[in-house]
């Protein structure tokens, strides 16, 4: 395949450029409006100085404006640096510094964090009006030029930039068409974050695709069940605990032209599973991640019961193997033009990951007789909570911090509504109270990665190294239960 393409939106925008791009709310952008909007703030941020390559930091929410200001990037020739918006503005510095930012491009609702920031590269509103100029967007694409950045937190704790190519993300969408095919009356919705790599692979596929995006600030499980019964959308991603919200809230059924529930971040429970059978809801399960531009396995829905808690089948541009024997567990390696190419300033981290072409993801699985992925832990020690991931280190780190703390070990436990939360074991060196505790985590870390539960205890569980077994925390607290 050749090594240049065509720049996406200025394609898209010439082939059919009155087809709708984007719905939100009350208001459509055509693919034309979309192009035309993003080159005003390429031009912008051509004015401010900014030169083709650099990083561009986005602190966004889910709004057309924002959807614009990632194509412009494109348009520009900057690379995208997504931010979690749900971070302290110590963990946004943190990333803003390893990434050398030129610029930060934010939405006004977080403002004041944006205050917080230290640093000289350039910062834009959202909001912000300016005079139009006139500028020459891209011809090409380079399919080898890095596109966006993510950061994702390593089991050290150690936050690193993955790096997403034009590759990357053109092959998760011609991998993900491979897989669902492509309908004409397609609309994708979109109630996860944009800066995710859940909802910005969405937006890409929309260009390549053609395919109209519905886009909700926010993810409200009335408001979802009654676009998709209206028949607003063929196809949604979510995580299991927005599913579980869907089902126990909806009455009825589905519009006959939805056709596709891609549900990630972890294997579902089999009574959700029974329950979306029950009411003819599709439900597509995948397995994926940051490293692989988005889903990388997925089991269709005819195989959701007889192969239950399976991830099921590599995508048809995707390998996939298990560092064990057959049918042993082993470690998940993955190969495909979806896998990212390396992490940003971590040459350690990269030559530990791939090894002769193949990417090693950390998590533990198995494929079984029929060649199902059945995933056993999701990097160990991960915790995920509605769909973010948390690791346990990173919250040690913190509350060892606290003076009144000797030890202190993380695991996630069961929680209905997010799936996963943070449960914290604490050794005491001194008395300390639960909402002492609480109120110096809500001060380091974001809101989801605080513990919900604060257990003390005398001693942690450890083997004959020492190694903290997390597993037997999570035990302990199931028998407390």
């Amino acid at each position: 395949m050749a090594d240049r393409v065509p720049n996406w939106l200025k394609q898209r925008a010439f082939l059919t450029p009155d087809r709708p791009a984007l719905f939100f709310e009350e208001s459509t952008w055509t693919f034309a409006q979309l192009y035309e909007k993003s080159l005003c703030w390429a031009a912008e941020l051509e004015r401010e100085g900014l030169k083709a390559g650099v990083r561009v930091g986005l602190l966004i929410q889910n709004t057309p404006d924002a959807v614009c200001v990632i194509h412009a990037l494109q348009q520009f020739g900057a690379e995208a640096v997504l931010l979690n918006h749900r971070l302290t503005a110590a963990e946004l510095m943190w990333q803003l510094e390893d990434a050398e930012i030129a610029a930060i491009i934010y939405d006004s609702i977080y403002e004041k964090k944006v205050e917080n920031l230290k640093g000289t590269f350039v910062r834009k509103r959202l909001s912000d009006t300016f005079v139009a100029h006139p500028f020459t967007s891209k011809e090409e694409f380079s399919l080898e030029e890095t596109c966006s950045i993510m950061y994702t937190s390593g089991t050290t704790g150690k936050p690193k930039g993955v790096r997403q190519t034009y590759g990357n993300h053109w092959w998760s969408a011609t991998g993900s068409a491979f897989n669902l095919g492509l309908h004409e009356n397609d609309c994708w919705l979109c109630a996860v974050p944009i800066f995710h790599i859940s909802g910005y692979s969405i937006l890409m596929r929309s260009v390549l695709y053609g395919m109209p995006v519905r886009l909700y600030t926010h993810f409200d499980e009335k408001v979802i069940n009654e676009a998709l019964k209206r028949g607003e959308g063929t196809i949604i991603s979510v995580v299991s605990a927005m599913l579980t919200r869907l089902v126990e809230t909806l009455e009825g059924s589905y519009h006959q032209n939805f056709r596709c529930m891609l549900l990630g971040g972890g294997p579902a429970p089999k009574p959700l599973l029974e329950a979306c059978a029950e009411k003819r809801i599709p439900v597509f399960q995948t397995y994926g991640m940051t490293e692989t531009s988005s889903q990388i396995v997925t089991l269709p829905p005819e195989y959701s019961l007889t192969k239950l808690g399976s991830a099921g089948k590599p995508l048809f541009p995707c390998q996939l193997k298990i560092d064990a024997p057959p049918c042993a567990e082993g470690e998940i390696l993955v190969k495909g033009p979806n896998v990212t190419k390396g992490y940003l300033n971590r040459e350690e981290a990269n030559q530990a990951a791939f090894m002769n072409g193949w990417f090693h993801t950390g998590d533990i699985g198995y494929i079984d007789e029929d060649g199902f992925l059945f995933v056993l832990d999701r990097r160990s020690d991960l915790i995920i909570s509605g769909g973010e991931n948390v690791y346990p280190a990173e919250i040690e780190s913190v509350l060892l911090h606290h003076p009144a703390i000797r030890e202190v070990g993380v695991t996630g436990v069961a929680d209905k509504r997010w799936g996963e939360v943070p449960a914290a074991f604490i050794v005491e060196r001194e008395s300390v109270t639960e909402e002492e505790l609480r109120q110096f985590c809500e001060a380091r870390l974001a809101k989801y990665k605080c513990p919900a539960y604060f257990i003390k205890v005398n001693t942690l569980p450890r083997n004959a190294s020492r190694k903290l077994l997390r597993r037997q925390l999570k035990a302990q607290f199931e028998h407390k239960s």
